[in-house]
C-alpha cells in the first residue's frame, strides 16, 4: 500500500494513548473498536481529527483563520497521509425531538427542491407513477376505460382534515352545488349529518352525473373543467357499478 493509500500514525499519546502507532487505509469503512477507555475517541477524535482540522486551519489566511476555532496540536510522533477531515460524534446538536439530520445540517430545503423539480411521483397504494394531465387529457382517458359507463365528476376540495366544516358546505350551497360526497358517501348539502370535529374528513363537491358517451362528450369535458377550477387542478372520476 502506497503513502497515498493510508493514514500512517506514529507515536500517538493523546490522553491514555500509550505511544500507538497504526495504518489506516483510505477509501475505506474502518471501525475502531475497544472497550471503554480505551482510546478509540482520543485516535479517532483527539488525534486524527484534531490535526486534520489544525493543518487545514493552518492553510487559510490570518483573516480567515480569525473566524475558526483554534486547536492545539496533539500528542504524536508524526502523521502521515492526513487529509482535511470532518468529524460527527453522537452529542445532541438540537434539543428539538423533531429535528432529523436534513434540517439540522439545513439540507432539507435543497433535497425538497431537487426531488420536486427532479423526481417521479408515484401512487403510494398502487405504485403507478403520478402525471400531470390537462382536462382533454383527462376526458380522453375517461372515454379509453370507462365509453358506456355512468360516471360522477368530484372536485376533492377536503382532503384529510379535521373540523365539522358547517361553514364550509354552507359555501357550497351557495356556490350552487346540491351534493357532496363526504367521507365515500354521498348526500344533498344540507343532509350531511354532523362530522366528528377531531376527526379527519374527505369532502368532494359532486360536479355531475352522467354516462361516458359521445353525446356527452363537450358536457363531461365542461364537468372536468369546472372540478379543477373547484378544487384548483384536481378531480376525480367515481365510477359507478
Amino acid at each position: 500500500m502506497g503513502k497515498s493509500d493510508k493514514i500512517v500514525i506514529r507515536g500517538a499519546r493523546q490522553h491514555n494513548l500509550k505511544n500507538v502507532t497504526v495504518e489506516i487505509p483510505k477509501n475505506k469503512l474502518v471501525v475502531i473498536t475497544g472497550v471503554s477507555g480505551s482510546g478509540k475517541s482520543s485516535l479517532a477524535f483527539d488525534t486524527l481529527y484534531a490535526e486534520g482540522y489544525r493543518r487545514f486551519v493552518e492553510s487559510l489566511s490570518a483573516y480567515a483563520r480569525q473566524f475558526l476555532g483554534v486547536m492545539e496540536k496533539p500528542e504524536v510522533d508524526e502523521i502521515e497521509g492526513l487529509s482535511p477531515a470532518i468529524a460527527i460524534d453522537q452529542k445532541t446538536t438540537s434539543k428539538n425531538p423533531r429535528s432529523t439530520v436534513g434540517t439540522i445540517t439545513e439540507i432539507y430545503d435543497y433535497l425538497r427542491v431537487l426531488f420536486a423539480n427532479i423526481g417521479k411521483p408515484h401512487c403510494p397504494e398502487c405504485g403507478r407513477p403520478l402525471e400531470g394531465l390537462s382536462p382533454q387529457e383527462v376526458l380522453d382517458k375517461v372515454f379509453q376505460k370507462h365509453r358506456g359507463k355512468k360516471v360522477v365528476v368530484l372536485a376533492p376540495v377536503v382532503r384529510g382534515k379535521k373540523g365539522e366544516f358547517k361553514d364550509f358546505l354552507k359555501g357550497v350551497k351557495k356556490l350552487g352545488y346540491s351534493r357532496v360526497r363526504v367521507d365515500g358517501e354521498i348526500y344533498r348539502v344540507d343532509e350531511v349529518p354532523p362530522l366528528e370535529k377531531n376527526k379527519k374528513h374527505d369532502i368532494d363537491v359532486v360536479i355531475d352525473r352522467l354516462t361516458v358517451s359521445d353525446e356527452n362528450r363537450a358536457r363531461l369535458l365542461a364537468d372536468i373543467e369546472k372540478a379543477f377550477e373547484v378544487a384548483s387542478g384536481l378531480v376525480k372520476i367515481l365510477v359507478e357499478v
